[in-house]
């Protein structure tokens, strides 16, 4: 075997031992695409049987019946304060009043937005308002007479209190929630559901909900556009409750 001979066994080797190595590569890669394949089609089943079992869960459940007993409890707490701060003061407190169960699209997007996983028992736990009362008063000192009220009852207890009111959101949004638990009494026992209320004036009613719509309606980029023409409404309308508040306090002395 001549020195030609021997280099191109040499060489030919090489290539087929390159070759297999080629088609080992190959093979590993074509097994972890798979593999990764299938964990994600796994992974996307189970997200989906998490998403749909979130959504039974606050639609069609013990939850949803549960829910709408503390609002209409919270709505009938409501109705007697107003009462009894009409005998004292002569005028209605509480112009309107309204209660709902948080959306499933609404819970997603907040549980989205916070970082957290689809799922029923972190949504009961993080997010607050899952059930809402929301109470608009004529001025802005009715507000904290209701509140003070609301902290008297003997079932209902005060979780949180969020003053943005006295400390607007950097929106301009202005409004008093409490986050609250309240007593109802079941078949098996007595039940603690948690429940937000919100607090507002017809003005801040008015501003939150545009504010709610013109952002909704644009993409970020357009409502952030309109940020400091929100936040200069936001503050004529806080101007516009404490000057009513003012005259009101004037006819009052007369």
């Amino acid at each position: 075997m001549n020195e030609f001979e021997t280099e191109s066994g040499i060489l030919l080797k090489k290539k087929q031992k390159d070759k297999k190595s080629e088609e080992f590569l190959q093979e590993k890669t074509v097994k972890k695409e798979l593999i990764q394949k299938s964990e994600t089609q796994e992974n996307a089943g189970e997200q989906k049987e998490q998403e749909s079992n979130l959504k039974e869960k606050l639609v069609d459940s013990e939850f949803s019946i549960k829910g709408q007993c503390a609002i209409s409890l919270l709505l009938t707490k409501l109705d007697i304060i107003n009462t009894v701060l009409l005998m004292n003061m002569h005028r209605n407190v509480i112009q309107m009043k309204t209660g709902r169960l948080k959306s499933y699209s609404s819970v997603c997007k907040k549980l989205q937005k916070k970082g957290l996983e689809l799922d029923f028992d972190t949504a009961v736990e993080r997010i607050n308002d899952l059930i809402g009362v929301r109470a608009i008063c004529a001025y802005v000192d009715d507000i904290y007479k209701v509140s003070e009220l609301i902290e008297r009852q003997k079932d209902i207890r005060i979780v949180k209190v969020k003053d943005y009111i006295k400390e607007p959101k950097k929106s301009g949004y202005q409004s008093l929630h409490l986050i609250l638990e309240i007593a109802i009494a079941f078949q098996n026992g007595t039940q603690w559901i948690k429940i937000e209320l919100q607090l507002r004036t017809a003005a801040m009613d008015y501003w939150a909900n545009l504010d709610h719509q013109l952002r909704y309606k644009k993409g970020k980029k357009e409502a952030e556009l309109i940020d400091e023409e929100l936040r200069e409404c936001a503050e004529v309308i806080g101007n516009l409750d404490q000057k009513m508040l003012e005259i009101r306090k004037k006819i009052d002395k007369i």
